[in-house]
């Protein structure tokens, strides 16, 4: 048995051997990674610059964004060298960094969902009162103490993973470093720890996805009660794409991480953890901007002031050389 400190190196075994399936895999993750941090960081932008955007409701959202953009940077990128280079080796403290901001910036999504469905229950329930319960200082606080939620769920595990031993068998069966391929070939006694991320991962979406419930459940006994069928339509339209967020990040998740075990199978979870760390960041910027008026609005008129922008400056050059 050797301890982290004479084990420099782990090895990552990807998601297949096969020489075509895998540059059909580096062309799909590299258009998907691109079109995700483009997509999101089109959000942040539009959010920033619109004055249209500058609600809590977008407020929350520009922050989501810059989650997902962490989160699938963080393992992405990783494999897609890997990939293009054929080097499948990780060192021990990069291998415990990816673990460590992978769970810190998805328990931390898991909070400001939550914080996002209150905002909605917020605006369709007591829109009189939106502003003043949801001003920026609130919304502020709301996004600190979901990164404070976020840290303090990961710590104890954390703390206990460093102590971790690693017998010369140091594969892992991922395509990045995920707590339950670690935890697998790990020699230490893994059983209470285990308990622990199960523990913890339970209490986070469970607790998080009652937030989301309670907050809907709310939300529809209200849009009910609208005389009109274009009154609900509308209140509908603006839960829609948070709902649908909601179900493929709680859905894929669960299937994860809640389950009895590090010791299982983890073939099946690393399709899905593809799922989480690339498909699912791609599709978030698109189900927000084209279920969504005034963001298509404001990017629209994002794109119409590029030529004017440019125009101006070309405009400014001449001047300045006459």
């Amino acid at each position: 048995m050797r301890n982290r400190t004479s084990l420099p190196t782990f090895i990552l075994l990807g998601l297949t051997d096969d020489p075509q399936m895998q540059v059909l895999i580096f062309v799909f993750l590299f258009v998907s990674y691109t079109l995700s941090v483009a997509g999101n960081l089109t959000i942040i932008i539009l959010t920033l610059v619109d004055f249209r955007l500058k609600t809590a409701m977008y407020f929350f959202l520009k922050n989501f964004s810059f989650l997902e953009t962490l989160f699938t940077t963080v393992c992405i990128p990783r494999f897609l060298y890997s990939l293009s280079t054929g080097d499948k080796t990780i060192s021990y403290n990069a291998c415990v960094s990816q673990l460590f901001f992978v769970f810190l910036f998805g328990t931390t999504e898991f909070f400001l969902l939550a914080i996002m469905s209150y905002d909605r229950y917020v605006a369709i329930c007591k829109p009189l009162h939106y502003a003043t319960i949801m001003s920026s200082r609130v919304c502020g606080w709301l996004v600190l103490c979901c990164w404070i939620a976020g840290w303090l769920v990961i710590f104890p595990p954390l703390c206990l993973g460093l102590n971790l031993e690693f017998c010369d068998y140091s594969i892992i069966d991922h395509f990045f470093c995920d707590a339950s391929p670690v935890l697998k070939i790990s020699c230490s006694d893994t059983w209470f720890i285990e308990q622990m991320v199960v523990a913890l991962a339970v209490l986070t979406e469970v607790g998080t996805f009652l937030c989301v419930v309670m907050s809907y459940t709310y939300i529809i006994k209200t849009i009910i009660k609208f005389p009109s069928a274009q009154q609900k339509m509308k209140a509908f339209s603006t839960c829609s794409s948070h709902m649908i967020v909601v179900s493929i990040s709680y859905g894929s998740c669960i299937f994860v991480y809640v389950k009895p075990s590090a010791k299982d199978e983890v073939t099946i979870n690393k399709c899905v953890s593809v799922l989480t760390t690339s498909v699912a960041p791609m599709l978030n910027p698109f189900i927000y901007t084209l279920r969504n008026k005034q963001v298509k609005q404001a990017f629209t008129d994002l794109i119409k002031r590029i030529p004017l922008i440019s125009k101006k400056k070309r405009h400014v050059d001449t001047h300045h050389k006459i």
